[in-house]
């Protein structure tokens, strides 16, 4: 990716940061990434929150209700021809985190009970 295009990622990224504090979402709410289109018509904002699952759900519909807001509050700090369609995706990779150290911790658990059966 272009590194301009990754800079104006991050540059709507932080300006959708300030904003979100405007916005009641229930709980705590943090944008993990925005991936922008090459030609920067679209931007794909990716939401996550500590709760994971249903929560981070309800949190990217809040979002997708409040896009106006961004989208203005991003014009007026970005100078930009065109202001991206704001795609609201729930990111997940807490719970994918979760669950990977849950499998790693009963594989843990099982060779741990193996080596004591073996020692007794």
């Amino acid at each position: 990716m272009n590194k301009n295009i990754q800079r104006t990622a991050e540059d709507i990224k932080r300006e959708m940061s300030v904003t979100m504090r405007e916005i009641d979402t229930g709980g705590v709410v943090s944008i993990s990434h925005c991936e922008l289109s090459n030609d920067l018509s679209y931007c794909k904002v990716y939401i996550s929150t500590f709760e994971g699952g249903e929560k981070t759900i309800q949190a990217v519909e809040k979002l997708k209700s409040a896009s106006g807001l961004f989208k203005r509050n991003i014009n007026s700090r970005i100078k930009m021809r065109k202001i991206p369609e704001l795609i609201f995706l729930p990111d997940n990779s807490l719970d994918y985190y979760d669950k990977i150290n849950g499998i790693i911790n009963e594989l843990n658990e099982n060779k741990h009970e193996k080596e004591s059966a073996t020692d007794g």
